[in-house]
């Protein structure tokens, strides 16, 4: 990872995204801080999507030096990119930022969700049997659809985007068109056969815990393996529906922590162990 030779003796980091009521960043990073032996504090700073000039602000003190990291959630992803004036290869090729930093004079914009995804997905995947296609449906266009897709490409999946805003995915297609990314509609997807469904929308996060991405009565193949991003609630509607039809599941939690870990070691340079931050949001 990337760090600055000058280390701030208190580290002020935070997250910008809209709304981050129920954000565990704040028990993750002071989780990390804490077993690291670092002091610093991590804050929110819930900025509305139409208010630039508080974006704008809030980048400010970023380059001043007053704050040394930010998380990027939704829906910042991807329009914090024109503040940036350096972009890692990861957030150039996915078209989407969630950490920010500086780096000799210059506010760089990076993306741990993909390999945070990767490596969570590996641990909850690791016995599972996968046919030799490994056919992935990804549900969602959006800056995290971005990364979990760029994942999965450059992992060597055969990966189908599904998304209620056809233009958005095929956007998405275009961005990524030296790989071979397939754009259906939410009518085409029936029967769903894919060896992994990875939900990358926010349906069936607190509050709206009803909702979930898939048509009602919709039936699995029995050899898929459900991953939904959302992470709060523990147990989502998509998760219920897969677990009911004795499938494996998983939230996004794992990936949660890995993004932030990684994110954590790329402002600090310290390397926070996995089983401290789950600690933290468990309890």
């Amino acid at each position: 990872m990337q760090t600055s030779n000058l280390q701030p003796s208190t580290f002020n980091l935070g997250l910008i995204g809209y709304p981050l009521g129920h954000s565990l960043s704040p028990k993750i990073h002071t989780a990390a801080l804490n077993a690291c032996g670092l002091d610093g504090n991590y804050s929110l700073f819930p900025i509305p999507p139409e208010d630039k000039h508080g974006l704008q602000d809030l980048l400010t003190r970023v380059r001043t030096g007053e704050i040394h990291g930010l998380n990027v959630t939704i829906p910042h992803k991807q329009n914090v990119i024109e503040f940036m004036d350096e972009l890692t290869p990861a957030a150039q090729a996915i078209g989407a930022v969630n950490t920010m930093y500086m780096r000799r004079d210059k506010l760089i914009g990076g993306n741990t969700d993909a390999p945070g995804f990767l490596s969570d997905l590996k641990k909850v995947m690791v016995d599972w049997r996968l046919e030799i296609d490994r056919s992935a449906l990804v549900i969602g266009a959006g800056g995290s659809a971005r990364a979990v897709v760029y994942a999965l490409l450059n992992d060597g999946w055969n990966v189908t985007l599904a998304a209620r805003r056809i233009e958005q995915a095929q956007q998405l297609a275009k961005a990524v068109s030296n790989y071979k990314l397939q754009v259906a509609s939410y009518s085409d997807l029936r029967p769903l056969t894919f060896n992994l469904i990875v939900n990358t929308t926010p349906l069936g996060m607190t509050p709206n815990t009803d909702s979930s991405p898939l048509p009602e009565n919709t039936t699995l193949a029995k050899d898929t393996f459900v991953y939904d991003l959302v992470y709060n609630p523990r147990e989502t509607k998509l998760i219920r529906i897969a677990r009911a039809q004795g499938l494996n599941a998983s939230t996004g939690l794992g990936m949660l922590i890995e993004q932030a870990a990684l994110a954590f070691e790329t402002w600090t340079g310290h390397n926070p162990p996995r089983e401290v931050l789950y600690q933290a949001v468990e309890s």
